[in-house]
């Protein structure tokens, strides 16, 4: 269940209200009137199945709720009601499987905001990647991988794609572009100074790295991990699963391949640089590719949802 507290213009209280008891998914309504101060109205309180979420924020739209008052949603832990639990199974569908857009709207939008923490968290995710590619350490890759702040802005493209948003899309690239770019040249760095004071002994990066060459060596299997990564990634933020999302980041290998390319490029190892590279554009289209693919298989298996559900209540009322 999720918890929507609306703040709503004392003239419009009543269509709010009669709103909800039309959306089979809207229960434990509440209404505080003259409560809200700024901006002055109503407070409205309703308890929503998650697959009833969508139609619950269109119907406030189109009372005007969004522009003149305002609106907020959040999880429900816990809810203990045999009416709560009554309109989840009026609900159509199942929560699991309902996308709340507006939700991941501004999921992949905040994620996809090029800020100072985005730079930092990739920049020392690269740094550990590189780490990793000099000593042949998978843990310190697997380090990287969740550390790296990246796969929102790959699910805004996504976004942006299916929005068909060129915006969304532009600033979800460059958030990327410049993200990557900044980590790389700061690993750099830090590699070419670790080797002039001696921390790097080596003129080259390793020639046997038997646990850490995949980041470095694309081949059809990076491609299929990239689309199963994409697919799920997509999955779990629509469906609110962060503890999926993990096992996401740890299964792209984004982050190492920019590590190893920093370092490659410090040492000056050809072969690596053009790997690492590969590996980076692998990568990436995979995981664009099959996000961009699931939503619109989501958006197509709701509406059949919904159109079920149409039927049954034609059916219901004949």
């Amino acid at each position: 269940m999720l918890h929507l507290r609306a703040i709503v213009p004392p003239d419009r209280t009543e269509a709010v209200c009669a709103a909800m008891t039309e959306c089979a998914g809207a229960t434990n309504v509440v209404v505080l009137p003259g409560a809200a101060r700024s901006p002055r109205g109503d407070l409205v309180q309703i308890d929503v199945a998650r697959e009833s979420a969508n139609e619950v924020l269109a119907a406030l739209r189109r009372l005007g709720i969004d522009k003149d008052g305002s609106i907020a949603m959040e999880k429900i832990d816990l809810s203990v009601s045999e009416v709560a639990e009554r309109a989840e199974r009026r609900a159509p569908g199942h929560g699991d499987d309902a996308v709340v857009w507006d939700e991941f709207d501004r999921q992949v939008t905040e994620g996809s905001i090029l800020t100072w923490s985005f730079i930092a968290f990739l920049a020392l995710a690269t740094q550990l990647a590189g780490i990793a590619a000099l000593i042949d350490s998978p843990v310190l890759v697997v380090g990287a991988m969740v550390l790296g702040p990246e796969f929102a802005a790959v699910a805004a493209i996504c976004y942006g794609i299916f929005r068909r948003q060129p915006a969304r899309i532009w600033q979800a690239v460059r958030a990327l572009l410049i993200g990557f770019v900044s980590a790389i040249v700061i690993t750099y760095v830090c590699a070419l100074v670790s080797k002039w004071i001696g921390v790097i002994e080596t003129d080259r990066l390793p020639a046997n790295r038997p646990l850490t060459a995949f980041i470095y060596s694309p081949d059809r299997w990076s491609f299929i991990v990239a689309l199963l990564a994409g697919a799920a990634g997509v999955l779990s933020l629509t469906a609110g699963k962060s503890s999926a999302l993990v096992g996401v980041f740890i299964s792209v290998t984004t982050v190492p391949a920019a590590g190893n390319l920093a370092v490659a490029l410090a040492l000056r190892h050809g072969t690596e640089i053009t790997g690492s590279l590969e590996q980076l554009a692998v990568n990436f289209l995979g995981m664009i590719i099959a996000g961009t693919v699931t939503l619109f298989v989501q958006r197509a298996v709701w509406n059949a949802v919904l159109r079920q559900r149409g039927r049954s209540a034609a059916k219901r009322s004949t």
